[in-house]
Parts: structure tokens; C-alpha cells; sequence
């Protein structure tokens, strides 16, 4: 499944719970439009050309897609975690070190950005468990797309001026391409609702970072 299609199910599913409506609350009014059991009644529209359909409450709960979160969905947040937080490194040299204004004012926008997605991020981890006896994973920052390593950042550390300003170009045009390439990968493979969100949002944001990077450099 590629990413179009991965988001198009889900946003899909979502579309038919959504049309699910509950029409007639309360108990048996005696005109034949509660459910047998005398609880409310809920109209589930059909198909195209397909009539709508009684439910009861239970019927129309158990036809809400299930989006619980899958090993894919738990490994992008929690990688996407350690990915941001070399963005937010990268970017704080960035007032002491560069010479273009712009660089500076990019980095400043990356921070704005990622910091508070960092936070949301940790919050879903901490609300969506792995659960007991499944593995974690480290923090293998080979296996995360776009990653600076330890001798490029101390490069950039001790790089000055226009020097600084097209290694960062550079370094963080790659970072948001390996980013939106694991956003991808979650939305293909992965299955809850809210991480879907977050990695459109990166998408969204870090795919017109890198043409203004391209432009800039």
C-alpha cells in the first residue's frame, strides 16, 4: 500500500463512521422508530444507490473502523521523536553562528515547529503503549532517514558565517527529506487516526521547507 492509498482507507473509514447519525434518541415512543429493545435507533446511510440501515447501539459501535495504534504507528513517533530533536540541535546554532538572515529565521520557523510536535508526540507515546513483552527498539539513527551524523554535526558545531549557513542548508534539506520519507512509510503502513495526522503535518510542512531550503541554497 503506498501512501495515497494508506490515507485514502483510513480518511475513508472515517468518512463512513462519520456519516453514521444518530436519528431517533430515547426510548420506545410508540411509533415504531425505536429499537426493539427500547433503545435509541441509529441510521447508518448506505452505499450509492443503497437504502440506510437500522443499527442498534451496538451494531453502530462495533462498525467504527478500528484504529488502534500498530507496531508501525508506535516506531514513527517514537522515532520521529529522536528525528526532531536533532532538527531542534541542528537549528539552535543556528542565532550565534550563521550570517543570512534567512538561515537564521529558518531555523527559528523549525524550532517554532518542532518543538511543540515533539511534545504531542510524547503524549501519544505515553497514552499508546507498546504493549507488555513487545520490543521497543533503540535509537539506531542509521535506520532513520536524513540523520546527521556525529562528524557532520561537529562540523556544522564549528563551522562560522557563509560556511555555517550552506552546511545547514544541506544538512537539514536532507533531514526533512528523510523525515517526510518516514512519514510516508507510517501512513502506508501504519493504522491510528491521530498518527496519521502528525505525519501529514510533516509532510505538509517539511516538503515546503525543503523548496524554500533549495531556494535559499
Amino acid at each position: 500500500m503506498d501512501m495515497a492509498k494508506g490515507s485514502l482507507g483510513r480518511t475513508t473509514a472515517a468518512a463512513v463512521a462519520a456519516g453514521i447519525l444518530l436519528a431517533l434518541a430515547g426510548c420506545d415512543g410508540g411509533d415504531g422508530s425505536g429499537s426493539e429493545d427500547g433503545g435509541a435507533a441509529v441510521i447508518a446511510p448506505g452505499r450509492p444507490g443503497e437504502k440506510a440501515r437500522t443499527l442498534s447501539p451496538e451494531e453502530a459501535a462495533k462498525a467504527q473502523p478500528d484504529d488502534s495504534p500498530n507496531a508501525a504507528d508506535r516506531a514513527y513517533v517514537r522515532h520521529m521523536v529522536e528525528h526532531h530533536r536533532q532538527a531542534l540541535t541542528m537549528s539552535a546554532l543556528a542565532p550565534e553562528r550563521a550570517s543570512a538572515d534567512g538561515v537564521k529565521r529558518l531555523a527559528e520557523r523549525i524550532s517554532a515547529a518542532q518543538k511543540p510536535e515533539i511534545g504531542a508526540m510524547e503524549k501519544w507515546l505515553a497514552r499508546y503503549p507498546a504493549p507488555s513483552g513487545a520490543p521497543e527498539g533503540g535509537h539506531d539513527h542509521a535506520a532513520m532517514p536524513g540523520m546527521a551524523t556525529e562528524a557532520q554535526l561537529s562540523r556544522l558545531t564549528a563551522a562560522r558565517g557563509p560556511e555555517f549557513d550552506g552546511l545547514f542548508l544541506t544538512l537539514m534539506t536532507a533531514h526533512h527529506e528523510g523525515a517526510v520519507k518516514m512519514a510516508g512509510e507510517a501512513l502506508a503502513a501504519g493504522n491510528n487516526g491521530a498518527v496519521e495526522e502528525m505525519a501529514n503535518e510533516v509532510v505538509a510542512t517539511q516538503t515546503a521547507e525543503i523548496h524554500r531550503m533549495r531556494a535559499m541554497g
